[in-house]
């Protein structure tokens, strides 16, 4: 539990730092959820000049790694977030960070989560930050969802990273 009060207070603090002379903007917050209502984490979406970064500390979630990825729709209605749609995927790329043509905008990094059933992740958004903005904030909004299995960062179009277990929604900040 720790890890996850240390993670969470570190996410906190993102809206207020600086990168050397670059200040660090929050841009969003997200709120995750279990499909039973339990919470699931927290995630920030921060800026330093064009470059973005999500930041997520999960909670009560299996030990394992956990495929991670944005979703088309702005909508998380459990038990499976099937509203949530596909990942987001404004250039009709296939999925997959080790794909030989580039992988989409949906496409993050495992999470990985220890014994005490928490993780946390930093990781920059690949593409500029009036597009991935204009994406995620678009008119139907974007959902953040943990998948239970590991994605294999090529199957397309999911990665093979199994069921949704968590989702929450992009807010502005």
């Amino acid at each position: 539990m720790k890890q996850s009060t240390a993670a969470l207070a570190t996410l906190a603090l993102c809206g207020c730092a600086t990168l050397g002379d670059i200040p660090i903007e929050r841009i969003a917050r997200v709120e995750l959820w279990q499909a039973n209502g339990t919470p699931a984490g927290t995630a920030m979406l921060t800026a330093a000049g064009d470059k973005v970064t999500i930041s997520i500390a999960a909670i009560g979630l299996a030990e394992g790694l956990h495929g991670l990825h944005l979703h088309m729709v702005g909508t998380c209605e459990g038990p499976a977030f099937t509203s949530a749609g596909p990942h987001l995927n404004p250039a009709s790329h296939q999925h997959g960070t080790l794909n030989p043509a580039g992988s989409h905008l949906g496409d993050l990094p495992n999470l990985t989560v220890g014994k005490q059933e928490a993780g946390a992740l930093s990781a920059q958004i690949v593409g500029t930050r009036a597009a991935i903005e204009a994406s995620i904030f678009d008119a139907d909004g974007t959902a953040l969802v943990i998948h239970a299995s590991a994605d294999d960062y090529v199957t397309d179009p999911s990665g093979n990273s199994g069921t949704r277990i968590a989702c929450g929604i992009f807010k502005r900040s």
